[in-house]
């Protein structure tokens, strides 16, 4: 055939020899290099913290004191959780603070003398707390990652081997904590979890399940085609006082704001405008201008003055309408990354569209027209945000079965563990689930729990998961407690004293290779009384509140 290549003489067997020692000697290596580089080995720790905020902050700090190399993964661009995102508080208006040391109390101290005052400082600034958070862990030599979120979690019969982020990278160690708001690590580890309200019956809660507002009140519930409008989520008849339910307390943004001009910047547009979500207010502004009844813009938001002419602005528990984007937060806690970006751009759209529908809508009164226009958003926060906080107030999400579930009778009456690793004491406090049509001219909230609280003991194990189920986790942050009691816990403050305690375990448990749950917690407990976290209950000091805060209102702030 013209034009076709000479035949090899060799055998061939020869030549496939000959070939097979050209693919060991040159083919082969380039492709287990080529293989190698695309599966390299995870990167190492001795301890992983899932989510820096002030959980996993304290956790983090704690556990590279004890030695242990500890990497600190945030999903977001900023650590500090609500405590840099608006949350200016300890909330010691509602506990007793002789229970805050360690770590918490730390960084109150260091807040102090930022400040210059030589006492720890309970009230503050984003900008301030993120700068001291920052300095505490560079000091204890905690590496930080920003930016990735997890997206899986390899494990070897009961234990955790390594997580993949978000960015690709994977990361291996022998200890790994959730510390995070959602618990996603925690959840795509495949430990039991709960969301929501349990009924009264499951734990013998007085406080569970479904609450309905003993005030009912006044303004059209349904428009013209008899459709229920936004903010209303479903109607009373359908529900039973004290069973279960999947709705989590409302989320909102806790936006800083100004009075000044001069601190001033204007409030942006929302993406997104629509007046109807915003029917039911406007509603209950004419029937108040209709009686002649007085309303200004304190009756809708709360303003708390902070420091530098800041103004904290939180949901109103009292409003009629306020900042709390009641349904808006259902599902939340077990969505998609995907799902939750959208809810949160549907949460800044509510919010936005609130002040904008406040600030120009002909509907509300002239007055608080004007008040509202005299605010605006504080120049010198969150500047690489546009001033908007960084991070929406996800008051609770998913929360651990664990080897010991809290309970309200844990907090209110068997308040004493032996493994105690810390005490908490703040109020019981739940905002509004949702909004309830009782009629279509009457509506009721539905879900608050508001009572003092005594002083007890957080116990070790509401850290650890079930042993059948993981060996190498610990959860601080949606740790195994029922929603009433979880409501006592949920503050960073408190949230800093599980962590600080979790970080000491994390390490110890990282020398000894054992599991988490046989981890020994007097050798723990005498870690945490050295290094001044409040274990014990001290002599002499109150455990319970008597009074609530004056300035409450006798609503709550949180």
């Amino acid at each position: 055939m013209l034009g076709a290549a000479p035949l090899d003489p060799r055998p061939v067997r020869s030549r496939v020899a000959v070939a097979m020692t050209f693919f060991r000697s040159l083919v082969l290596p380039s492709l287990l290099c080529i293989s190698s580089l695309l599966t390299a080995a995870p990167e190492q720790a001795d301890v992983l913290v899932y989510s820096g905020v002030p959980c996993g902050i304290a956790t983090a700090i704690a556990g590279a004191r004890e030695g242990a190399h500890v990497v600190l993964v945030e999903p977001t661009k900023h650590i500090g959780g609500l405590s840099t995102s608006g949350i200016n508080t300890a909330e010691t208006e509602h506990m007793l603070k002789w229970t805050i040391g360690g770590i918490a109390l730390e960084f109150y101290n260091r807040l102090g003398k930022e400040y210059g005052t030589g006492k720890p400082e309970f009230y503050f600034e984003s900008s301030v707390a993120e700068k001291v958070y920052l300095d505490l862990l560079h000091e204890a030599g905690v590496e930080v990652r920003y930016g990735a979120r997890v997206e899986k979690v390899n494990r070897e019969g009961a234990r955790i081997r390594s997580i993949v982020l978000s960015d690709g990278s994977e990361i291996a160690a022998p200890v790994f904590v959730d510390a995070g708001y959602e618990g996603d690590l925690m959840a795509r580890a495949g430990m039991s979890s709960s969301f929501g309200r349990e009924s009264k019956a499951e734990f013998g809660e007085e406080a569970a399940g479904i609450r309905f507002d003993k005030t009912v009140r006044h303004g059209a519930t349904v428009d013209d085609k008899g459709n229920l409008l936004p903010g209303i989520s479903g109607w009373t008849k359908d529900l039973k006082e004290g069973d279960a339910h999947p709705g989590t307390m409302n989320y909102n943004f806790r936006l800083t704001f100004a009075k000044d001009p001069a601190l001033q910047v204007p409030v942006p547009q929302p993406a997104h405008y629509d007046r109807h979500r915003y029917a039911l207010l406007e509603n209950w502004l004419r029937g108040k201008q209709e009686r002649k009844e007085a309303v200004n813009l304190t009756h809708l938001l709360d303003f708390y003055g902070r420091r530098n002419g800041k103004f904290e602005v939180n949901n109103k528990q009292a409003a009629i309408f306020s900042l709390g984007h009641f349904g808006g937060q259902f599902g939340w806690p077990d969505a998609g990354y995907e799902q939750r970006d959208r809810m949160f751009a549907d949460h800044w759209d509510y919010t936005l569209g609130l002040i904008k529908f406040l600030a120009e809508d002909e509907s509300v009164p002239a007055n608080v027209r004007a008040e509202m226009k005299a605010w605006g958003l504080h120049k010198d926060e969150f500047k690489d945000n546009g001033n908007l906080p960084y991070q929406l107030y996800v008051r609770e999400a998913r929360r651990m079965r664990g080897e010991y579930v809290v309970r309200q009778q844990d907090v209110q009456d068997d308040r004493r563990k032996p493994d105690a690793i810390g005490i908490a004491s703040h109020f019981i406090d739940c905002h509004h689930v949702q909004r309830l049509a009782v009629s279509p001219t009457e509506f009721l909230n539905e879900g608050r729990i508001w009572r003092t609280c005594q002083a007890y003991q957080i116990p070790y194990r509401a850290l650890t998961p079930k042993a059948a189920e993981c060996t190498n986790l610990l959860v601080p942050g949606a740790a195994s407690y029922t929603h009433v009691a979880f409501c006592t816990y949920r503050l960073e403050s408190v949230w800093m004293i599980g962590g600080h305690a979790a970080g000491v375990a994390a390490a110890m448990t990282a020398r000894s290779g054992r599991p988490v749950q046989q981890l020994d917690v007097a050798a723990l407990q005498e870690k945490l009384r050295a290094q001044k976290q409040v274990v014990d209950f001290i002599p002499g000091q109150p455990e319970k509140w008597t009074d609530i805060h004056k300035d409450s209102g006798g609503f709550g702030e949180f």
